[in-house]
């Protein structure tokens, strides 16, 4: 009789344990399919990383600090803005992809990154569509061609006329080979037949102090860290990239009307997260985000650096970055440009 009972407890026991072993396995599998989701809706539970993938001091950087700062409001959490710099902004997007995929780690991302470095790479360190995932295009931007002060030139006419006949003399600088400030050089020696030596930086920032310095001859900037240059007096704008001129700087004529028709290059901004992120945290950034865009003082403050607040969905953003790829695909083909 004991040995009835005994051996039905440890039935029991053994029963339960498989029951346990059975219910551990689901919650396992649960956690896997819906822990992400679940986790979303407390979104965000700490501080969030917004990583500026070029130096600071640049445009990405001045527009990336002023929508972090109005999206820390938005979240309730710090927003803590990490510049890395290096490789056109490979290694800030590619420490952005090795993050964990829970809304906390977000990259501020330019033209070069998400529709040019795939194409200037051999290996940039991700994929786009796949290790980062768009979220909402943040604002559209004209670039300016400057120049030192010292340059003998007052137009773009002179400028094209003088390269012309000093092929390889004078240097152009850019935030980092395969952004929009080398693109838009490369554009430009391309359609104007001439031959200017680029010299890439990592970031802007000091691209603009050596500029100043007499160190580089031009960049084709960021309108948002050109234009205060402009207004100090500091360099010489000769021309915007956009195909219309700015409210910034109404006097400066457009390249495709100076001298090279059909000339345009715009440079722009968006957030992006690793893949894998719940789209249910996409969603929520992407939506605090576009209130952001539509602040009165914020699309102020974009329209004096001369940049333009842009916002819509996730779905949208891709349909962009899709039409970019295509576009400057072609142009990084014509130019023959070697993959790094």
């Amino acid at each position: 009789m004991n040995i009835f009972k005994q051996g039905a407890r440890g039935g029991a026991r053994a029963a339960l344990r498989a029951m346990s072993r059975s219910a551990a396995a689901i919650a396992v599998a649960a956690g896997i399919a819906y822990g992400p989701a679940a986790s979303a809706s407390n979104y965000p539970n700490g501080p969030v990383t917004l990583v500026i993938p070029f130096s600071a001091g640049g445009s990405t950087d001045v527009i990336g600090r002023l929508l972090g700062d109005r999206l820390s409001a938005a979240l309730g959490q710090p927003v803590v803005v990490e510049n890395r710099g290096g490789a056109g902004g490979n290694i800030g997007a590619s420490m952005v992809a090795k993050s964990a995929p829970d809304g906390r780690t977000l990259l501020f991302g330019t033209t070069g990154i998400l529709s040019m470095n795939e194409f200037l790479y051999a290996n940039p360190g991700y994929k786009i569509g796949k290790d980062l995932v768009p979220v909402v295009y943040t604002a559209s931007i004209s670039n300016v061609l400057i120049v030192n002060n010292d340059l003998p030139v007052k137009t773009v006419q002179d400028l094209l006329k003088l390269v012309k006949e000093n092929p390889g003399k004078y240097t152009f600088a850019s935030s980092g080979a395969g952004s929009s400030t080398h693109m838009s050089g490369e554009l430009f020696k391309s359609m104007g037949g001439v031959e200017i030596m680029h010299v890439p930086y990592r970031g802007s920032g000091q691209a603009l102090v050596d500029l100043m310095g007499g160190q580089v001859d031009m960049i084709f900037d960021n309108a948002p860290s050109s234009v205060p240059l402009v207004k100090a007096g500091k360099v010489k704008a000769l021309a915007v990239t956009s195909r219309r001129r700015l409210a910034a700087l109404p006097d400066t004529p457009t390249i495709d009307e100076s001298v090279l028709p059909g000339y345009e290059s715009l440079s722009w901004t968006g957030i992006a997260v690793p893949g894998g992120t719940p789209p249910e945290i996409i969603e929520r950034l992407s939506a605090e985000i576009n209130k952001i865009l539509k602040q009165p003082d914020v699309q102020a403050k974009l329209a004096e650096l001369g940049a333009t607040a842009t916002g819509g969905s996730a779905a949208d953003f891709n349909q962009h970055i899709d039409g970019e790829r295509a576009k400057w695909s072609k142009i990084i083909a014509q130019a023959k440009i070697p993959k790094q």
